[in-house]
């Protein structure tokens, strides 16, 4: 089974630019879709976007922002942020859930999940 590790959160200005990555161990990690999801104090965790190997899908919230993309040689699923605001503040979650060929992107339960890591942004 995939094991997520999450990296690259931290402290960014509002307008600034960010990239997190979650490295993957296992030997199938073609085989997942991946995704991220983000929860900001006091909230329920959020779809962030996700990924399989020719299809992406994001919330409207981070649309033209952020960039979901991996690296299967890597084992590796990226998310890079741009023009960040303060709302994006949240510890974002790395997962993945056997791909299943055809179905829609909405439809994935995600049952593997990574520790975290936290994204804070500042006015």
């Amino acid at each position: 089974q995939v094991q997520l590790v999450e990296s690259g959160g931290g402290l960014v200005q509002a307008g600034g630019s960010q990239r997190l990555s979650c490295a993957a161990s296992g030997r199938t990690f073609s085989s997942y879709v991946m995704g991220w999801f983000r929860q900001a104090p006091g909230k329920e965790r959020e779809f962030v976007a996700a990924i399989t190997g020719s299809r992406t899908d994001y919330a409207d919230s981070v649309k033209v922002r952020f960039t979901i993309s991996r690296d299967n040689a890597k084992n590796t699923v990226y998310l890079q942020m741009n023009s960040l605001k303060p709302e994006d503040t949240a510890v974002y979650y790395c997962a993945a859930d056997r791909l299943r060929v055809g179905a829609p992107l909405t439809s994935y339960k995600y049952d593997i999940w990574g520790q975290g890591t936290q994204v804070t942004v500042s006015s």
